[in-house]
Parts: structure tokens; C-alpha cells; sequence
């Protein structure tokens, strides 16, 4: 029988399983090469923009400009952010646009507002202490920097930051593609919006990290362009692709649509369609949590991030891709129950309140969403603290409709088994108790297939 190391919260189990399980993923070694000189491929990038003249030929001298960028939900702790922001004041300062003339916005949207110590970490202490109160973090809820541009054809609401609108240049640094979830016009179109606008893609059909065809993209590539017609000039991009959460793979400037088609086209090739990775469809799924979320960033997990977010649903698309329908899923996890009331504080109420009342995420979202979007004592904690949103609960609960696809879920080793039945999940003390649960529903031959290493995807 193979022995299968999985992520464990911090750590890592060792599962024993049968020699006919089939291993998806990688052995955890780096998929791309990094360039050799990250200052360098930024630069280049810059000088040769897709479809779009350089930084410095799109203003005049005395120009206002933003320069928005990821926030630290976007997995990439290397000096991308910072070298990209330096490059573009540089190209700006020979165009005559000094440096007091620009603001730098950080594309929070519903995430959370951060410290000034947190944006120091991703793009350097000295543009924190240069820029000093013209370095900021949006605010969804803020309606005098909030501006209405409409709807699109599609009736798609349209609200950016104010400095998009007012600004006459807006350059936005995106700092890692994961997939095709990120990146793009979603940037603009979400990062520096309101729940108004991004509610028609947050949905727990509307999501997609799919690099081929990705229908939230086509709602985002929409209210982009709405965007661009409405301000009657384009808007410039520095996109990336990483290699680890540290360097860069490949970077391009530009415009917004040409940039997110080159890293598409990239990723493309670097990533076959999930459904290709296995031989056959598995009654069977197996994968590790770790103890990390983008969601938690230099904050801490609870249950609601760890099994339902991250557990169906940045690493729930192997449930579709692989299992088949009413297939059992094994996933490995402590989940602990503990909760950061600092900045996730409406999680504990949607873990306590709502998901006793329905596990069906349409219902929920139905039911609940309107009054999370709306409350009044968890907004104030995202304005003038560092809290989530009070709807990014909501919007966690997205993911349960994996359910429609998956059987059952078994929860191996969880320190507290009632964290799992909280949300109607099967606790078991190892991977290899609840699997042989799953062969009494499924059969002693059924088709197993376990993810090693799972990359988020």
C-alpha cells in the first residue's frame, strides 16, 4: 500500500491507501522557473506594454495618477508589488508627473483594510513612509469616494473608486494569477468597487478559476470595458504570473485585456484541464488542508474558512473534477474551532446562526445576504477597523454547493468532531477510518483518487 504525505493544518499526515489509489498533483516541486533578476523582467515589461503606449507617453506633465494595487489576499510576499510601483513613479517622474501627485489605493474591495505595517511587508517600508496618508486602502462603504458609471448592456452596475474616475492616468499592479480567478478587469471591477457591483459575479454559481473560457471573467471584461468608454480613456496593467509566493514566472504591462490574455495563454499551457488528471472518475476524493487561506493573511483560520472556503472551495474543484457524482470525500484537518473577532467577526455569527438554519448556499444567500451586506456594527469594524465585510461571511458559505456533486464529506482528524457535524461533515479519527467507511458505501473496489500537494486549485 502507498504511503501518501497530506497537509495538516501546520503539519502534514501520513496515510496509507490502496495500491490502486490514483495520485493527482505534483510532489510539491516548483512548476515554473523564476527570472533570474525580478527588478529586470518588471523594467522590460514596462518598456514593451501590450497594445498600449509606455507609462510615460499616456500623461502630461502636472498629471494626477493613481497607481492601485493587490492586496495581501493575493498570495505574493515578494518585492513584485513594490519593484512594479517604483518602475511606473520612475516612468512618470521623466514624463514631468511628481511623486505628490500620485496616490497609491490598495484593491481591498470587501476584504479587509490593513495596517500600515501589513502594506509595508508587501510593498516596502519606504513607499509606506513616503506616500504617507496618499497611501490608502479602499472602502466599499465610503459613498463620497465612491463613483456610479451605470450599467453595462448586460445590466451589470458599475461603481469605482473616485481617483478611477477623477485620476488621469490609473496604472493597477496585480501581483499573482492564481489560476484564472484573479487578474484582469476583476482588479478594477471588484478590487476597487462595492458590493453593489460585485455581487452579480459573487454568487455560488458565479465564481470560476478556470483559465479557459471563465465566465466571471466575461461579466469583469464587460464592466471593464464600461469602464474605459465611460472615462473615455484606458486603463494600464502590470500582471504577473509567479513562479513560488516569493518571484515571478513572467510579467507583461499594458492594456488590461491584451495583459490578461498573454497570462492566460501562459497559464494555458502550464495548467491541463483538471478532469484530464485522473484516468477515470473516482467514487472516491482525498486531499489535505493546510492551515493557511488567503482570506487569512497575517491572520488566523477558523472553521467556516477552513472547511467549507478552503476546503470545498479553493481546493473543492477536485470534488467535480475527479469524483463522481454522489462520490465521498476524505479531507484531512485539525480545525480547530477558534475565531479572530478582530477580523473576521461575522464568521462566527453565519458558523453559529446561519448554517444551523440551512447548508444550502442559494438559501443562505437568499435568506441572509441582505442583512449581512447591510449590518450596520459589522461595517463600522471593516471601515474604521481591519474586518472583513460583514457579506465575505456569506459569500464563504459559497461553496457548500459542492454538495450537489459530492455524497458525503469525512473530516480525518479533527481535534474536535463536533466542528465537522457542525456543518454536517463526518468526522473520523484518520484518512484511513474514513475510507474505510467510504468502501462500505461505495463498494470494496470502488476508484480512489488522492491529491497530493494540493496547490489551491
Amino acid at each position: 500500500m502507498p504511503a501518501v504525505t497530506l497537509p495538516y493544518g501546520d503539519s502534514t499526515v501520513t496515510a496509507e491507501l490502496p495500491e490502486r489509489t490514483m495520485l493527482v498533483g505534483g510532489d510539491g516541486g516548483p512548476r515554473l522557473q523564476p527570472v533570474a533578476d525580478q527588478e529586470s523582467a518588471v523594467r522590460q515589461a514596462l518598456v514593451a506594454p501590450l497594445g498600449m503606449p509606455r507609462v510615460g507617453g499616456l500623461v502630461k506633465p502636472g498629471a494626477r495618477v493613481l497607481i492601485a494595487f493587490d492586496d495581501p489576499t493575493a498570495p505574493s510576499f515578494g518585492p513584485v508589488r513594490g519593484l512594479a510601483i517604483e518602475a511606473i513613479l520612475e516612468e512618470l517622474r521623466d514624463a514631468g508627473v511628481p511623486e505628490a501627485n500620485v496616490t497609491l489605493v490598495c484593491a481591498n474591495a470587501l476584504h479587509r483594510k490593513w495596517t500600515a505595517d501589513e502594506l509595508a511587508r508587501i510593498i516596502g517600508l519606504d513607499l509606506v513612509h513616503r506616500f504617507g496618508d496618499r497611501l490608502k486602502c479602499h472602502d466599499a462603504e465610503d459613498a463620497d469616494n465612491i463613483v456610479d458609471l451605470g450599467q453595462t448592456e448586460s445590466g451589470y452596475q458599475v461603481d469605482v473608486h473616485r481617483l478611477v474616475a477623477e485620476s488621469d492616468l490609473t496604472a493597477y499592479v496585480n501581483a499573482a494569477n492564481h489560476l484564472g480567478f484573479n487578474g484582469g478587469w476583476k482588479s478594477v471591477a471588484v478590487g476597487l468597487s462595492t458590493w453593489r457591483s460585485i455581487a452579480c459575479t459573487h454568487t455560488p454559481d458565479g465564481m470560476s478559476m478556470s483559465v479557459r473560457g471563465n465566465r466571471m471573467h466575461h461579466v469583469f471584461e464587460e464592466q471593464g470595458r464600461h469602464i474605459e468608454k465611460k472615462l473615455d480613456r484606458r486603463i494600464f496593467k502590470f500582471e504577473t504570473v509567479l513562479a513560488s509566493f516569493s518571484s515571478i514566472a513572467q510579467c507583461w504591462a499594458g492594456g488590461v485585456d491584451e495583459c490578461r490574455a498573454a497570462a492566460m495563454a501562459f497559464q494555458g499551457d502550464l495548467h491541463p484541464p483538471r478532469r484530464s488528471q485522473a484516468k477515470e472518475p473516482a467514487d472516491i476524493v482525498i486531499y489535505g488542508i493546510p492551515n493557511w487561506s488567503p482570506y487569512a493573511t497575517f491572520a488566523k483560520m477558523n472553521p467556516l474558512l477552513t472547511l467549507v472556503s478552503s476546503g470545498l472551495g479553493y481546493l473543492g474543484g477536485y470534488i467535480e473534477a475527479l469524483g463522481k457524482p454522489g462520490c465521498s470525500v476524505i479531507i484531512a484537518t485539525p480545525c480547530p474551532e477558534q475565531w479572530d473577532m478582530e477580523h473576521h467577526p461575522s464568521y462566527k455569527e453565519v458558523w453559529e446562526r446561519v448554517l444551523p438554519a440551512s447548508k444550502d448556499p442559494y438559501e443562505i444567500s437568499d435568506r441572509f445576504g441582505d442583512e449581512f451586506a447591510s449590518r450596520a456594527d459589522y461595517i463600522a469594524q471593516y471601515r474604521h477597523g481591519v474586518a472583513f465585510h460583514p457579506v465575505h461571511g456569506i459569500l464563504a458559505t459559497h461553496p457548500l454547493k459542492r454538495l450537489k456533486h459530492a455524497g458525503r464529506i469525512f473530516v480525518a482528524g479533527a481535534d474536535d468532531p463536533q466542528v465537522p457535524r457542525h456543518v454536517g461533515f463526518i468526522p473520523t479519527k484518520t484518512v484511513e477510518e474514513a475510507l474505510s467507511e467510504a468502501l462500505k458505501v461505495h463498494g470494496p473496489d470502488a476508484t480512489i483518487a488522492c491529491v497530493r500537494n494540493p496547490q489551491g486549485v
